[in-house]
């Protein structure tokens, strides 16, 4: 996902795309501060919560989560339409479906459901939390967000105007009050505080550039929020090469720090920009991706290709011209809608279906520690699940997929 914008200069920049319109940082930021007041959660949570909990069923495909030791599914449930398309009663068959299938792994954020909006902010946290409250908590690994800095998301802490220590403080307190919870498994900046192109945009400019908050004083609050039991690994999301590398480096400098134990970045048949370079940082660091849209947003399952452009509630045409990211990244362009094809026809060719081909191609990728779904019925959750235990791509489905990349590579970045 896919918080919409992220352009420091969208006035003088007015031919870049809309998703990256309107982040700005405030000229000056406040001091870094250590150990930011944190409000104490409600109970203190068991010790035992804080050890090896929430491993699913043997049976369900699992992976390590960087190196904290955390045994995750290989598929995470995404909760971001929990609030806007999903209904409370559909949320709650959807997510007692996935643990009775071994997916114990669900993924949030602050600023869901998409698209985000004043008079739904937080719903989705809201509505998983709801369902939380009658399991049992250290039966399921929760993961959510902090939103970064944004010139559009007035409802949020003003912005946010920046991730620095009082926002995460802040964000962090929210999160656990919708979630009712006292501890978050996988904490997670959604975005970085800085400058980067993303959601569609691919070519760095050093004149977008802003006053951003220091990645020491980040992992400072993170570190309090750890050390006061509310968080217990953290992850970052939509970063960069160079950000994860900064993250680490001041981690290993400092071991009071924190270490990042997971990036959640987009990935998929038509978004392999991962491979060309954090893939390296993660292998070597031990961080563990978590791939998100590896259906670029329903582009994969084909329906879109329908006579008409697919049905009208489908999320691309539902929220037509309300979705940023999805006009960015995920609209029609001619090599979007050819790859698409393409990747249609190699999953007909190998007697599955588009979706199928699409996420198992995903979990075949080494370093994918968990895929990041979202399914609006049981139907669309059931096929998703049937296809995570397929296990890999035939080798010669493997090597079509990969000529299609090699011809129309990354269409969705």
């Amino acid at each position: 996902m896919r918080a919409t914008g992220a352009s420091a200069r969208d006035a003088a920049r007015s031919g870049r795309s809309s998703a990256l319109r309107g982040m700005r940082a405030p000229a000056s930021r406040p001091p870094p501060r250590r150990c930011w007041p944190l409000l104490q959660p409600n109970r203190a949570p068991a010790p035992s919560r804080h050890r090896g909990c929430g491993a699913p069923p043997a049976a369900v495909p699992t992976a390590q989560l960087g190196r904290t030791g955390l045994t995750v599914p290989r598929i995470c449930f995404g909760t971001m339409l929990f609030g806007e398309s999903t209904d409370a009663a559909t949320a709650e068959r959807l997510l007692g479906a996935c643990l009775d299938s071994g997916v114990n792994f669900f993924d949030c954020a602050e600023m869901y459901p998409v698209p985000q909006r004043a008079e739904t902010y937080g719903r989705s946290e809201a509505a998983l939390g709801a369902w939380l409250r009658g399991q049992r908590r250290d039966s399921v690994l929760v993961a959510t967000k902090a939103a970064g800095p944004s010139g559009q998301m007035t409802w949020i802490r003003g912005g946010p105007h920046s991730l620095d220590a009082a926002n995460i403080t802040a964000a962090l307190d929210g999160s656990l009050s919708r979630l009712g919870t006292d501890y978050i498994d996988l904490y997670q900046l959604h975005w970085p505080d800085r400058y980067v192109p993303m959601f569609g945009d691919v070519d760095y400019d050093p004149s977008c550039t802003y006053p951003s908050v220091p990645i020491e004083e980040q992992l400072e609050a993170l570190r309090c929020a750890v050390e006061a039991g509310k968080v217990r690994h953290i992850g970052l999301s939509n970063e960069t090469p160079w950000g994860l590398l900064k993250f680490l480096q001041l981690a290993e400098a400092n071991p009071a720090l924190p270490r990042v134990a997971s990036l959640q970045n987009a990935y998929s048949l038509l978004c392999r920009t991962f491979d060309s370079s954090l893939a390296e940082v993660c292998h070597l660091e031990g961080v563990g991706l978590l791939a998100y849209s590896p259906l670029a947003m329903g582009l994969l399952t084909g329906k879109y290709e329908a006579a008409g452009g697919g049905p009208d509630e489908a999320r691309l045409n539902r929220y037509r011209g309300r979705y940023a990211e999805a006009e960015s990244r995920y609209g029609p362009r001619p090599n979007v809608r050819e790859a698409v094809r393409a990747y249609c026809s190699i999953a007909a060719d190998h007697g599955m279906a588009p979706a199928e081909l699409a996420l198992r191609f995903v979990l075949s990728r080494p370093l994918v520690a968990s895929a990041v779904i979202g399914a609006t019925s049981e139907a669309q959750l059931s096929e998703l699940l049937r296809a995570s235990e397929a296990g890999a791509l035939p080798s010669e489905a493997a090597a079509a997929v990969d000529a299609v990349h090699a011809r129309l590579p990354n269409p969705t970045p």
